[in-house]
């Protein structure tokens, strides 16, 4: 429930709002982000749910739980991240992502090891492969968008993308509040469209946020 609305969807667009406090204090606060179409209506309220201790102590790599709520403020996706590594260094604890919907896994995300480039795959409940995720050697580009391809399971196609847009000297230099968007083929199942969203949140993690 409150997810029909990715069916007739192949684009979604992701603004994190800019937390004052954390501006000028340097403290981080809670992630908030509100996801878009293409025509800008708002579809999604999206939430981080963490303590300050965690936000504090672990920062970009911190575990998390993050809510995806409707118009009506009902949850209908929720988006967990244990505490893992990040690195060629330990390829035996990776990242990785779980998507629930009304109690139900419908999604996993995980980082395959690379010694250079990110990859990621996404998977079904039980673990079958439906999307791979690749990703540029250097994660910054000055006044450039960043491109991550996400790509067909045998890696042979590219059908989406997920894109980290630049957003301004002002707002990268002095905030973390990231602009992202996700493309993906209209046709695509419903469970793997909100399992690239939470891809999305999961690489904004990884290479954009920023410890203050």
């Amino acid at each position: 429930p409150g997810l029909q609305y990715l069916a007739h969807v192949d684009q979604l667009l992701v603004q994190q709002k800019v937390e004052l406090l954390e501006v000028f204090t340097g403290f981080e606060t809670k992630n908030k982000y509100v996801v878009t179409n293409s025509m800008g209506q708002r579809l999604f309220y999206v939430v981080e749910d963490t303590d300050c201790c965690t936000r504090w102590c672990f920062g970009p790599i911190r575990p998390f739980d993050i809510r995806v709520l409707d118009s009506q403020q009902h949850e209908v996706l929720h988006l967990s991240r244990p505490l893992r590594c990040q690195g060629c260094c330990c390829p035996c604890c990776l990242q990785e992502l779980e998507v629930t919907a009304g109690g139900q896994v419908i999604g996993l995300v995980k980082e395959e090891w690379a010694f250079l480039r990110p990859k990621l795959t996404v998977m079904r409940p039980d673990g079958t492969p439906v999307l791979r995720i690749g990703g540029p050697i250097c994660q910054c580009a000055l006044c450039s968008d960043v491109s991550f391809p996400v790509l067909s399971a045998d890696r042979s196609r590219e059908v989406g993308n997920i894109t980290k847009q630049w957003s301004g000297c002002v707002k990268e230099m002095f905030t973390d509040a990231d602009n992202m968007g996700v493309s993906f083929p209209m046709d695509l199942e419903t469970n793997m469209k909100a399992t690239l969203l939470g891809a999305l949140f999961l690489i904004e993690f990884m290479y954009f946020e920023r410890q203050n």
